[in-house]
């Protein structure tokens, strides 16, 4: 069980949950196990290159928000990231063997169709525990540029007062694989682009719809000036 407190919204301490609460918290060993699964899956049939990983805080709450263009995008960040990463995946692919799998790793499913109060919940004792929450905060698979994001990160980035770090995966969806056409081709090279974390909210502590409304604004930017500088970084 971890001991480690996690970062309230003026970057201070807070209580740990309740024994209760740390119960139900996804498992860090399982998302360690899933980490080096990724590393295995990631570097043995892709070449990955990572840049900037070590701007991701080595302890404390941290949220990255990825872009998402492919099915491997989550996957590849799991097993190049420096620690293990919790994602929130929709609960459609939570099913049979798939579905058990990912919770023995250590991920959230959440219902994207409404409100779901049991994701949010799990998802914000999570940071308040000091782990890593990995969102897609477009929603779902597009073309990875951010230009539309859902209110989810900017709620939990402002409640957990967790830094975001801006994750760029770029080549995952350049051109289909000759013998798996829902998988980019065996060896091609897909580069994972870490940025610097930013604090989403403005330290006031508000939570009101505007407040929300202005961090989604200011992770928009972030986001989408992070996407071009990996580009120039990368050369895609």
């Amino acid at each position: 069980m971890r001991r480690h407190p996690g970062r309230g919204e003026a970057g201070g301490e807070v209580s740990l949950p309740s024994a209760r609460r740390e119960a139900s918290l996804p498992s860090e060993k399982g998302a360690e196990v899933g980490r080096r699964i990724g590393v295995g899956l990631m570097y043995g049939l892709w070449r990955p290159r990572v840049l900037g990983a070590w701007k991701v805080p080595a302890s404390g709450p941290v949220i990255l928000a990825v872009n998402h263009s492919h099915n491997i995008d989550g996957p590849m960040v799991m097993g190049v990231a420096p620690r293990p990463t919790h994602f929130l995946i929709k609960k459609e692919a939570f099913i049979g063997p798939l579905g058990a799998f990912l919770t023995g790793i250590g991920q959230l499913k959440v219902d994207r169709t409404a409100a779901d109060r049991a994701a949010i919940t799990q998802a914000l004792d999570l940071l308040a525990a000091g782990g890593v929450l990995g969102i897609f905060p477009e929603g779902t698979r597009g073309e990875g540029d951010f230009a539309s994001l859902r209110a989810g990160l900017a709620y939990f980035a402002v409640r957990s007062g967790a830094p975001v770090v801006p994750v760029a995966v770029m080549g995952s969806s350049d051109r289909p694989g000759r013998l798996i056409k829902a998988l980019p081709p065996v060896r091609s090279r897909v580069d994972v682009v870490f940025g610097d974390p930013f604090d989403a909210g403005d330290r006031s502590g508000r939570r009101t719809r505007r407040a929300l409304d202005e961090a989604t604004e200011r992770i928009q930017k972030q986001l989408t000036a992070h996407l071009e500088n990996a580009r120039r970084l990368t050369g895609r």
